[in-house]
């Protein structure tokens, strides 16, 4: 398992790579999906990793975005499992078993526009050097000038 000094200097290049690759980027689904691509390679132990996106017309459910790895979630209520709850509370949620999460489903101020999902095979995969580093990677993400974000202010992630 990567030092604490080595996964944060890792997630410190792909932040850099996706501030070049994404610079005057203006259409938030390239951005979300270069964004899960870089994250997916980057780390071994991530084995999906992607975007659920509050629905257009079902402000409290999530649908599928930009990802990496097997099939995920079509839909998800805010109601239900890590993902819905990291849109309806608005903060981070680090779970090290989601299989033991209430509401678990197999496969502030603003609004949420979208929950960037990381899952791993491995049993407590992620700490909180990923927290911080996707945590930043969102507030990057955040920053883009593209119009799907006027009005958000929260990318949240879970984990």
């Amino acid at each position: 398992k990567a030092s604490r000094e080595d996964k944060a200097n890792q997630y410190a290049a792909v932040q850099e790579r996706l501030q070049l690759l994404l610079d005057g980027e203006q259409n938030f689904t390239a951005c979300m999906a270069t964004t899960a691509c870089e994250l997916h390679h980057a780390f071994d132990y991530y084995h999906w990793t992607g975007f659920y996106c509050v629905c257009s017309y079902k402000k409290d459910e999530l649908v599928i975005g930009p990802y990496q790895g097997h099939l995920g979630c079509l839909r998800i209520p805010f109601t239900q499992g890590v993902c819905g709850a990291a849109a309806l509370t608005r903060t981070t949620q680090l779970v090290p078993d989601v299989t033991k999460f209430p509401g678990y489903k197999p496969a502030h101020q603003g609004r949420v526009l979208a929950v960037l999902d990381m899952d791993s095979d491995d049993a407590a995969a992620f700490d909180r050097e990923d927290q911080q580093g996707l945590e930043a990677m969102c507030d990057m993400l955040a920053q883009q000038d593209v119009p799907e974000l006027v009005g958000a202010s929260a990318l949240n992630t879970a984990l």
